[in-house]
């Protein structure tokens, strides 16, 4: 059903009905959120894709647990997802990365996400050297750089109702990987 709700986001028209915000805690539990792109859904989970040296990656590497919520206010619906998170192989990170505008695949070179730098200048010339490293439309994807799964235990669907009396059905994975339903007091 995420698949569908996400669709439907989509097919709306909707601006970034991609847009997910993503939990994650650090070994000692201080949480941190983020906007992330989601960027693949299948019966396995949630994609999205990182700079493994952030601090969502290093958060995500030490503690593989995390949570997402995608809201689509216009539809009046949310979908909240919690569970274990699992880097996904090189094939599955290249094959994305290779999806990815060229200036965007640059920039993953020019950027070591969420470090200080200076200014924008430092960027910039990151950027130049990344664009003369890799003058063709090839651009490899770098080491540090690929996609992670969120493995659901847990799925919320959230419909708006009047009257603040919302709708809220959660799914949880049971051991044998069925799902038990139960509708949640808004």
């Amino acid at each position: 059903m995420v698949r569908r709700w996400y669709d439907d986001a989509v097919a709306a028209g909707l601006p970034e009905p991609n847009t997910m915000a993503l939990a994650s805690a650090s070994p000692d539990g201080a949480p941190s959120v983020r906007i992330v792109l989601l960027k693949g859904i299948d019966d396995r989970g949630l994609q999205f894709f990182t700079n493994y040296g952030s601090r969502k990656g290093r958060e995500l590497d030490a503690n593989p647990r995390a949570a997402a919520t995608l809201y689509w206010q216009p539809l009046q619906r949310a979908v909240r997802v919690d569970g274990a998170v699992e880097r996904l192989t090189g094939e599955e990170s290249d094959a994305y990365f290779a999806t990815r505008p060229r200036g965007s695949r640059l920039g993953a070179w020019a950027s070591k996400q969420g470090t200080p730098i200076p200014s924008r200048a430092v960027l910039d010339a990151a950027l130049a050297d990344a664009d003369a490293r890799y003058p063709g439309e090839e651009v490899p994807r770098p080491e540090y750089w690929g996609g992670y799964r969120l493995v659901p235990s847990v799925i919320e669907f959230w419909t708006g109702r009047v009257n603040r009396l919302h709708d809220r059905e959660q799914f949880v994975r049971e051991p044998d990987g069925g799902w038990r339903s139960q509708r949640l007091s808004p």
